[in-house]
């Protein structure tokens, strides 16, 4: 953070000694600091070009690439110098400048991308001059306009561009992507909003399935559905708190909760989506044949698997009812939300196998189903239950327990329910 601001704030003094700090650091951490040896490389060669233009200026009184003639600021040439130094583009002006001299946008042609700078003002000696940077493969500079300067970037990767004003100067910086990555580790890299929505005043709550001494279903060599739930439910939780959503989440820790008492979170916080994060299990019988992502609304079941899974995740659960009872209690009091809710599962299921088939493309879609979860029963809002696969099958199993497969599936959940705001406003 702080060699970007330095950057930023076009201080070149921090930003070498913050790149010295980022190699160093790096250095302890066994973390690859190639690229932040390069940047400290061009301050390196910037240095000793300006020791050797020191020496050239006592013979050579003006440079080609710098204006140094005065001029007043009644001069129809108001940018005063246009050059390039220490892997930066510096535009000197005669006059105060405002951020509305300045218009920016990008080109793309193929593989070729190109940024493109019109500067409000008109330049001398713009057919001459000549500008290189080490990171851009070339720099085009032309009086677009009587009262336009245009300076063309361009480029067969998409590096980031910044600009900084000053007062009668403006910068232009081009940063490596991977330049300008923090050093610290990050569990899961930033994700966009795919869909640009203003999700300021949207709220999603999670529910992190079973938990303590309720561990949930049991896989090969222990794996625990309560700890595989929980750090997906975290992914998804970081995932939509960058997209702008406000996020609360049921347990963030090994313990356990009533299932009646998962509701009470979201119906406080007034939330307009309930989430409720599972891992299947198959009967001993059918361990190697059951598997795949499914997802489940609430609603009576119309089937004997829904009844299965349902049985299987109310266990926690101490109401006693018979079958009759509780579909006839779910009937009552959810038929309002039942469209939303499904509607919701749909979404959440398509993006979740978008994603983890990136990984694996066997990825089984086992569907949007019914089912009677006393989890969901409780939630005045849309609320779905997902069942992330199952942590029974041999396969699915080590999949399930794996971090790069946690954030796929915690990244699709993120889009499904961008998917699902997008299309019901």
């Amino acid at each position: 953070m702080n060699y970007l601001k330095a950057v930023l704030n076009d201080n070149l003094t921090l930003e070498e000694r913050h790149l010295k700090e980022l190699v160093y650091i790096g250095k302890k951490l066994k973390i690859n600091t190639s690229k932040y040896k390069q940047e400290l490389k061009k301050f390196t060669k910037s240095k000793k070009a300006i020791a050797k233009t020191k020496i050239i200026k006592k013979t050579i009184p003006v440079k080609k690439n710098i204006i140094t003639k005065k001029t007043t600021k009644n001069s129809k040439y108001d940018i005063k110098a246009v050059y390039a130094q220490e892997g930066r583009i510096v535009i000197d002006f005669n006059r105060t400048i405002k951020k509305s001299d300045l218009k920016f946008f990008e080109l793309h042609y193929k593989n070729l991308h190109k940024d493109i700078f019109d500067i409000k003002g008109r330049f001398k000696d713009a057919k001459p001059t000549k500008l290189k940077l080490n990171n851009v493969n070339k720099i085009s500079i032309s009086q677009h306009k009587s009262n336009t300067l245009r300076i063309v970037l361009s480029n067969k990767t998409n590096p980031k561009t910044i600009y900084i004003f000053n007062k009668k100067r403006i910068v232009i910086k081009v940063l490596d992507r991977k330049t300008v990555r923090p050093v610290n580790k990050v569990k899961i890299t930033k994700s966009t909003n795919p869909y640009k929505l203003n999700n300021k005043n949207r709220v999603i709550v999670l529910d992190a399935g079973h938990g303590g001494k309720d561990v949930g279903a049991v896989g090969p060599k222990k794996r625990y559905e309560k700890h595989v739930v929980l750090k997906v439910t975290k992914y998804l939780h970081s995932y939509l708190k960058q997209r702008g959503y406000k996020v609360y989440i049921t347990r963030t820790t090994d313990r356990f909760i009533k299932v009646n008492n998962r509701t009470i979170l979201a119906n406080k916080k007034k939330a307009d989506i309930f989430i409720s994060v599972h891992a299947n299990a198959a009967h001993k019988t059918k361990i190697k044949t059951l598997h795949g992502i499914e997802t489940f609304f609430l609603s009576p079941a119309r089937s004997a698997r829904a009844k299965r899974v349902a049985e299987k995740e109310n266990k926690s659960d101490m109401r006693k009812m018979n079958y009759s009872s509780k579909n006839t209690l779910l009937t009552i009091l959810n038929q309002g939300k039942i469209t939303a809710s499904n509607k919701l599962a749909i979404d959440v299921q398509k993006n979740m196998l978008h994603e983890t088939r990136k990984l694996y493309k066997n990825v089984k879609d086992s569907g949007v189903r019914e089912g009677p979860f006393w989890v969901l029963v409780g939630a005045q809002m849309p609320s779905i239950l997902v069942e992330l696969g199952y942590i029974s099958h041999p396969t699915e199993s080590k999949r399930l327990v794996s971090s790069s497969y946690q954030k796929r599936l915690a990244k699709g959940i993120a889009n499904g329910v961008d998917a699902y705001f997008a299309k019901n406003p």
